[in-house]
């Protein structure tokens, strides 16, 4: 394996792309090859290195820690001569506060805590001894040279261990339950199956950090007498994939799986199997039928897969975050895991924070965070500084809470309690210019499209809510609509058969209890207060404004605008289709929705 002198991270955070960290990338690449150390200097991809709108583009150069900020591709000459050649940092490019990478693993830091991703762009994932260097597999030896598999059951019960895929059931438990069921075949699974639109928390782990995983499954495996286990995860993670398969290469090389493992006699073997990209295979008894090689469909519980899972012996089913926590804890101890979270909630979690947020990207933060916390201060507000108006919890079955929720606790319960969910850790945050019947318009659409079909409540009512959604939203809402979608949501959520439907009407039933007077207008007033639903707007064309330039008539793609040269032109509401390209291309502001 190749060893390297240098290790340089790039953040890669969305903020950091938009100023260049890809031609910073590439002119370090370039520079070290031109200076013939391509092979001594390793380049690494990270979601983010303290504040990018502040630092971005900005990496950090280890073992030093030395850490640039505000880079062009034209400084990465001079530094990698100073640097990397002569061993002096140059300063004028130096941020001035120390960042979260920088700083001790598990020391109370503001805001972002990383348990999860503590690795991940801090070392070479294809290289298990860069994960050995970090205390990897340490915890596996301990677990095997010293203790019991009740002893490592109730170290993560201890510690509050809650699965981190969304329902969020006590880890620890979850464990007990399979290794007291006797059976001389059991299996350990990991749910990577990440679905959620926007969602990439798991990914990140099994790109930057797939040690952790597989150390975490060993440690499940040897706990609840296990043998065999099965990664999880959608092909449309490729890259994914391709590390998890080296990894797991490269622990049974070390001898860190297979047989009698580390000279203990325990064995157990692992192995990735993928998906074709159902959204409903990340529900555990779906997501073991597709192991199968059967239609990835949810059947009812019980049995639940502790007693009969795959292929009808007991299993253990957590998601990636999950494993990737239980060396640490096991490591650290569970008084070090539980002093962060809440009471119910111990622990951190990683979020993916997109939508109209300045910071968009991955983030980890204690559980007991509020949410404006998240969006403010970690997020950095909301983009070109408008209003906040709702946060979206817990992916496409999460609900939409309004500015009232913003000082709410970050935890399982108290986003159960707001009517919300956890989910897998999506979050997406809109600004006051957002139709809220529009957004559960657009999380339903996702839904009705990825049910599996099995149970008619799913297959059919979301149809129905769809139809009604699409119905308002093209202004041919009509009286008793609203009272149709929560009659719909009311018997989805009882009777559907898995997560998927009886967690689908969230956005509706939030979105209709926070923001009601918006389902109204559209309705009785045929109005969209937001203005953008285009079947309850007019594009319309200031006389004052209007110099009749004519531009936005020979960009118009429906000849929905006349006039003559130099004189106020008019649009057509028969003939536009409110595709808002005039609006885009008038240097008067000429133009305005009604």
């Amino acid at each position: 394996m190749a060893f390297f002198r240098s290790h340089v991270l790039v953040s890669v955070d969305p903020e950091c792309l938009k100023r260049g960290a890809h031609e910073v990338l590439d002119a370090l690449h370039d520079e070290l090859v031109a200076q013939g150390l391509i092979d001594e200097i390793q380049v690494l991809e990270t979601s983010r290195i303290g504040d990018p709108v502040m630092h971005g583009p900005d990496m950090v150069v280890y073992p030093e820690g030395v850490h640039y900020s505000s880079l062009s591709p034209d400084d990465i000459p001079y530094i990698v001569e100073e640097h990397f050649l002569k061993g002096r940092p140059v300063e004028k490019f130096r941020a001035q506060e120390r960042i979260i990478v920088d700083e001790e693993l598990g020391a109370p830091k503001p805001k972002e805590v990383r348990v999860i991703l503590r690795n991940c762009g801090k070392i070479d994932p294809n290289n298990i001894e860069e994960y050995i260097a970090e205390d990897g597999y340490q915890a596996l030896a301990k677990v095997l040279s010293s203790m019991t598999d009740q002893q490592v059951i109730d170290t993560v019960l201890a510690s509050g261990l809650r699965g981190r895929g969304g329902a969020g059931f006590p880890a620890g438990r979850k464990w007990q339950f399979a290794k007291d069921n006797k059976g001389d075949i059991k299996y350990v699974i990991c749910n990577a199956d990440e679905g959620d639109p926007g969602a990439f928390m798991n990914r990140r782990v099994l790109e930057s950090d797939p040690h952790s995983v597989i150390e975490g499954m060993t440690i499940a495996a040897y706990s609840i007498g296990s043998r065999q286990g099965y990664i999880y995860c959608r092909a449309e993670y490729p890259i994914a994939v391709q590390t998890l398969n080296i990894a797991i290469k490269q622990a049974y090389d070390f001898g860190l799986l297979g047989e009698n493992i580390l000279g203990s006699g325990f064995s157990f073997d692992l192995e990735v199997r993928m998906g074709a990209g159902a959204f409903v295979c990340g529900e555990e008894t779906a997501l073991m039928a597709s192991i199968e090689g059967r239609r990835g469909e949810p059947r009812p519980r019980p049995p639940f897969p502790a007693v009969a899972g795959l292929w009808m012996k007991p299993s253990n089913v957590n998601n990636v975050e999950t494993y990737s926590t239980v060396p640490q804890i096991i490591l650290n101890g569970p008084e070090w895991y539980s002093q962060f979270g809440t009471e119910k909630s111990k622990g951190t979690k990683t979020f993916a924070l997109a939508g109209d947020v300045k910071n968009s990207g991955l983030i980890e933060v204690p559980f007991g965070i509020t949410l404006r916390e998240v969006i403010f201060e970690v997020g950095g507000g909301i983009k070109d500084n408008k209003g906040f108006k709702a946060i979206q919890t817990g992916g496409p079955m999460g609900g939409c809470l309004s500015a009232d929720y913003l000082d709410l606790p970050v935890d399982y319960e108290q986003l159960a309690k707001a009517g919300s969910i956890m989910g897998s850790g999506g979050l997406v945050v809109l600004d006051d210019e957002t139709c809220m019947v529009d957004i559960a318009r657009y999380f339903m659409d996702f839904i009705q499209d990825e049910s599996c079909g099995k149970c008619t409540p799913c297959r059919i009512g979301t149809r129905r809510m769809m139809d009604i959604l699409n119905r308002i939203c093209e202004g041919k809402g009509q009286e008793g609509d609203i009272e149709r979608l929560e009659e719909l949501s009311s018997w989805i959520k009882t009777t559907s058969l898995c997560g998927l439907g009886q967690g689908a009407p969230n956005p509706i039933e939030t979105t209709l209890r926070l923001f009601r007077d918006e389902y109204e207008a559209h309705i009785k007033e045929k109005r969209c207060p937001a203005k953008v639903c285009k079947g309850l707007i007019t594009y319309d064309i200031v006389k004052d404004a209007c110099t009749g330039c004519t531009v936005c008539a020979r960009n118009c793609p429906v000849n929905a605008i006349t006039g003559e040269r130099r004189q106020p032109h008019l649009i057509d509401p028969d003939i536009c289709v409110r595709c808002g390209i005039c609006m885009q291309v008038c240097n008067f502001n000429a133009i305005e929705i009604n």
